[in-house]
């Protein structure tokens, strides 16, 4: 089976940021986070404590926003939360799952490149699929789906623990939705990852029933539930 050790996938954010996307990092101390415009994911030690919260807020600046993602430690109390989500993490099963070619899931599909960016953030602000930013398709392949030179779908790569890659920015305009453009470009960046020898994997919010049965039809399992979490730094120590 493609992939790498799921422990990695207990810190994601810390995990990427450490390897892969260490060029898109920024760190102080023990705490590190995406550049400003890439991602507003941060991460601390698994027991942070107050010093690495201090250097969090140090590293974001006051009033930055911490987005933790499912950081099992809380900040101290005089910071500001501003969101708490429920979740879950999920992984391709391997085994008994196929993944397409990529001939097979390229129909149609095109890979996304700076010059798209414009229509990517209004599609992302139409949709909300999750955190989108002006250079958030550094992080890895994004690939879309045009409607008479219009794009109106899109998916692409998203954090990078060791040996697994993120699927996510999954969405699709109101317009043409029924069409099984999320699951061709969910199909296609898995058949990507997997021809590199890793595995895909994602994440998704408990309320969004419809992209859960979407990904288990194409062969992905809840590893664990998740619990996303923003907060805002202190103004002032």
């Amino acid at each position: 089976m493609a992939g790498g050790n799921a422990v990695a996938l207990d810190d994601p954010v810390g995990a990427s940021l450490r390897g892969h996307h260490a060029h898109l990092a920024r760190g102080r101390g023990g705490a590190v986070s995406y550049l400003p415009g890439v991602a507003t994911f941060s991460a601390v030690p698994v027991e942070a404590g107050s010093a690495e919260w201090a250097d969090l807020a140090r590293l974001l600046g006051p009033g930055g926003f911490a987005d933790m993602f499912d950081c099992p430690s809380i900040p101290p109390s005089h910071w500001e939360p501003v969101f708490v989500l429920g979740g879950r993490q999920m992984v391709w099963a391997g085994a008994g799952s196929r993944v397409p070619s990529q001939a097979e899931a390229r129909t149609g599909v095109v890979e996304l490149s700076p010059g798209d960016v414009p229509e990517m953030l209004d599609l992302a602000g139409r949709t909300e699929p999750g955190p989108f930013w002006a250079r958030t398709l550094e992080l890895g392949t994004y690939l879309g789906i045009r409607d008479n030179g219009t794009l109106v779908a899109m998916a692409g790569e998203r954090l990078r623990p060791p040996g697994w890659t993120e699927i996510s920015a999954v969405c699709t305009a109101p317009e043409a939705r029924g069409r099984g453009y999320a699951a061709r470009l969910v199909s296609a960046l898995a058949a990507r990852i997997v021809s590199r020898d890793e595995r895909p994997f994602l994440h998704v919010a408990d309320t969004n029933t419809a992209a859960i049965a979407l990904y288990e039809r194409l062969g992905f399992e809840t590893r664990k539930p998740v619990t996303f979490r923003g907060f805002r730094t202190p103004v002032s120590s």
